[in-house]
């Protein structure tokens, strides 16, 4: 067992871009087509998440470093660092139970399709390290019990699956893509509170009727209303709180107007890789089972390139350093996954159907929970980091994280588990 977990981790090492291209041309031989019509298939999707991650790079890239210039220069102080989603990612890959969970989840994902359980065939393995790290946190608690973890780990999958299927339509409806879900842990866990709370905010009398989407504004201030100046005037907003001088001002807002004009094309050019793959997994199903509806389970990056997702994620990322601050009892100081949030409001604005004003109300709310969730598991987090030899940020004595210490799912497995160690 030892000897396969340096494997895993180098085959999970090479990342999205590689995984799934090979895991949709064995697909797609499953599924009856030909090894060329594959091979093109999953080139394709190659090509069109090479495409996506290079635009969440330059927002990541140009948002990361904003972020803590507004930190240092509002001097906040908190003792709890958010290392952000690749700290926690490598705290997972470094666990025991991650070579267990790969095979584990892949066949459970495989039952529950058979039995009509779920309808999502997620391919996305990359992100299986969501499922692997509750597995390790439940490891870490029940101090050393596989057989706990991969519970752990199961249940999380289980309920990921369960609002992928859920959610589905919303992608279709929304974003525009069909036979597609998102078993993407960063994204669905926040979909059980963000969905509720947009319905809930669009019944309040006054607040029900303020509207702004891309659509809306576009009309009224027309080319200037345009996804890509909007990216560039919210750009150099957060620019200017971070106390640029003018270039870097210019350069940030340049970099998010960049964002809003390109994701959407690098998502249409996944899509054409996938739509034959989709068809052909909804032929097959349907033969040997019947009547089986699919959806291929993807990365949660094939939904934030719409420019209400990302208008209402650069809104917030001030809004969470405030919150940080003015909360009582929050510890976490936000800094690796404030640009992570479009991942976590994706939902919430294609329940908002693009009300920018609504999703940044629901998302406000959410990642108020996110901080205080964060914040309680800390201490378990950073010892977590220490046993996997993780690299602690240097005068850090507590580290957490949004993406996976304030995720809801998470947070109550945990709690559940602990009941029992």
């Amino acid at each position: 067992m030892e000897n396969l977990i340096p494997m895993f981790q180098a085959f999970l090492g090479l990342g999205p871009t590689v995984i799934l291209p090979v895991a949709v041309f064995l697909l797609g031989m499953l599924f009856g087509q030909t090894p060329g019509r594959s091979f093109r298939s999953g080139l394709i999707i190659g090509v069109g998440f090479t495409g996506v991650f290079m635009v969440v790079d330059l927002l990541v890239s140009n948002l990361a470093p904003a972020a803590q210039g507004m930190v240092q220069r509002f001097g906040i102080g908190l003792n709890v660092i958010d290392i952000g989603w690749p700290g926690a990612a490598s705290i997972a890959w470094a666990s025991p139970v991650a070579a267990l969970v790969l095979p584990v989840g892949l066949l459970v994902n495989v039952l529950l399709l058979v039995t009509k359980l779920t309808k999502t065939m997620d391919i996305d393995i990359w992100n299986y390290w969501h499922f692997t790290f509750i597995g390790a946190f439940v490891y870490s608690l029940s101090g050393g019990s596989l057989v706990q973890a991969l519970i752990a780990a199961v249940i999380f999958e289980i309920i990921v699956l369960k609002i992928a299927d859920w959610t589905a339509p919303l992608l279709e409806n929304y974003f525009e893509l069909p036979g597609i879900s998102t078993p993407t842990g960063s994204t669905v866990s926040y979909a059980p509170i963000g969905i509720p709370l947009v319905w809930l905010i669009q019944k309040i009398p006054g607040i029900k009727d303020l509207h702004a989407d891309p659509d809306t504004i576009q009309k009224r201030f027309g080319i200037f209303g345009e996804p890509i100046f909007m990216g560039l005037i919210l750009g150099c907003i957060l620019g200017a709180l971070a106390g640029y001088d003018a270039g870097k001002i210019v350069k940030v807002g340049v970099a998010m107007g960049a964002v809003m004009f390109l994701m959407p094309r690098m998502v249409k050019i996944l899509m054409e890789g996938l739509i034959p793959i989709s068809e052909s997994a909804r032929e097959f199903l349907n033969k040997k089972f019947g009547g089986t509806d699919v959806y291929i389970g993807l990365d949660a990056a094939v939904a934030i390139g719409h420019p209400s997702v990302i208008a209402t994620a650069l809104i917030l990322v001030p809004i969470t350093i405030f919150l940080a601050v003015i909360l009582p009892g929050n510890k976490v100081l936000p800094f690796g996954d404030l640009a992570t949030i479009p991942f976590v409001v994706a939902f919430i604005v294609g329940a908002a159907r693009g009300n920018i004003v609504h999703s940044v109300l629901a998302g406000t709310v959410v990642l108020a929970m996110s901080l205080y969730m964060a914040t309680d598991v800390a201490v378990f987090h950073t010892q977590m980091a220490v046993d996997a030899h993780f690299k602690m940020p240097e005068g850090t004595n507590l580290i957490s994280s949004i993406d996976q210490g304030g995720n809801l799912i998470h947070w109550v497995i945990y709690k559940l588990f602990a009941l029992f160690n």
